[in-house]
Order: structure tokens, then sequence, then C-alpha cells
């Protein structure tokens, strides 16, 4: 009953929590050991088998278990590895397997019964057995790894994918004629993590045509603006090309193309 409030408690908290951080420190305890206690309860529901040591160690290593299981099964369905699908699964494993366990328990007589008890007094390692501290050990390392790995996530930057948007605004002329002036709305968005500095050369038929820039643009920042050409040759299916810089590059970041009639 303890076990199923607390993972009641658990789970509104991080529902309703806006915090990353509180969400993963939370989660620790719901995802590397809940499911498992509570399978190591209803897979051994009698006093002192296992004992207390390897009762807890049991409850890591089945809970990292389960949870990667659960993880896989979740990949193959259309909800993919969203947070509330597999969270409601892991708790309805919980309270199942509690269920399983206070029925087993409450079969046997009640000086059998595995309880939990809290002591404040550690064992002294003297008078463990050897396999008690090797499962110690193990047990240490796997809460330093795992506290590890939180901080890791906390405090280490979060680099997404950087790259330029590039595109046209609205229509572009497809027909002109010789010698007329043509405007194309482009825009830039800077995703790259740092202020960058852009170029656009405008080519027609391979040929330069004008150039734009510098453009000096902050991360997130965007740029939008009328670029005009003059076609100087006549020719159906004329290809005009915006080649966009980024400054001190050979070749181009980003290319876009249209084509245009010029009727002589």
């Amino acid at each position: 009953m303890l076990l199923n409030i607390l993972v009641v408690l658990l789970i509104v908290i991080i529902a309703i929590s806006p915090s990353n951080v509180l969400r993963i420190i939370l989660g620790l305890p719901f995802v590397l050991f809940l499911p498992g206690y509570a399978l190591v309860s209803a897979l051994y529901p009698k006093r002192g088998d296992p004992g207390g040591m390897e009762r807890v160690a049991l409850s890591f290593g089945l809970s990292i278990a389960v949870t990667i299981l659960v993880g896989f099964i979740f990949s193959y369905t259309p909800w993919g590895l969203s947070l509330y699908p597999i969270l409601l699964t892991l708790t309805f494993f919980i309270v199942a397997t509690s269920a399983v366990a206070y029925y087993r328990r409450h079969r046997l007589a009640a000086e059998e019964r595995f309880a939990l008890s809290l002591q404040m007094a550690l064992p002294r390692w003297a008078g463990l057995s050897n396999l008690d501290k090797a499962l110690s050990i193990v047990l240490v390392v796997s809460v330093l790894a795992a506290i590890g790995v939180l901080a890791y996530v906390v405090a280490a930057p979060k680099v997404g994918e950087r790259f330029t948007e590039f595109y046209v605004l609205g229509d572009y002329p497809e027909e002109l004629s010789l010698g007329e002036e043509a405007t194309v709305t482009l825009g830039i968005t800077n995703h790259e993590g740092q202020e960058i500095t852009y170029y656009i050369e405008v080519m027609i038929d391979g040929v330069k045509n004008g150039e734009v820039g510098p453009l000096i643009l902050a991360d997130e920042e965007e740029w939008e603006q009328e670029v005009r050409f003059v076609p100087d040759e006549a020719g159906d299916d004329q290809k005009v090309e915006f080649l966009l810089y980024k400054d001190g590059e050979s070749e181009p970041r980003e290319t876009l193309h249209i084509f245009v009639d010029v009727e002589g």
C-alpha cells in the first residue's frame, strides 16, 4: 500500500512539474528501483529469502531490465518512446506486482512475511558474507553511476542540430522582358548557434548577375528581403540561382533556383 501511494505521488509530481531537472530526479527511483522492488516482493514474499542486501540489488537489476523491455516494446508502437505511455505502463506493472505480493504475503503466517524496516545503523563490513560484500560494492557503484549520469544530463549543454534555413517567400516571376528588373523575396534564419555572416550570389544560367551582403545574423535571427536581378539575354527556361555563402567558405551553404522565360 505504501509503495503504491509513493508511486501515485511521484506520477503526480512528474506530470505537473515544469522542471525537467525535477522530473529526472524524481524519475530515477521510479525507473531504477520501484518496478524491481515490486517484482521481487511478488516473487519472494517470505522473510529472509533473499536477504535484505540481495533484495535491494535484485530490485535495481530487475528495474533496469523491466524499464528497458518496456522501452523496447514501445519503440515498435505508434506512441514511440514518449513519457506518458511508458509512465502509465510502469505504474500498471508496479500496481499489479504489488497486488500479487500482497496476496502472497497474506497467505503466509505473520511471522514468515517479509516486512520492510528501516534501520539507521549500518551493518559492519566484517560481519557481511562475501556475497553481501560483492552485492554491496555493485550496488554502490550502480548508484554512483546513476548519480553521475544524472549530473551529466542536468549540467551538460544540449547541443541540437546546427543549420541555416534558406527559403523563397511568396510568388516569383515566371515571364520577363529583356532588361526588365525582377524581384524575389528570400529569407534566411540562422540556427548555427553563433553569429554568422552570409552572402547571396545571384546567377542566371551560370553567369553572375548580382550579390547581396554581407548579412550579419545572430543565432536564431531571421532576415527577409527582396533580391533583385535583371536578365541580360533572351531565352526560355533560364535558371536563376540564389547561392547562400557563409563567410570564409568557398562552397555555397544552401542553393535555391527558379526558372523564367525572357522575351527579347
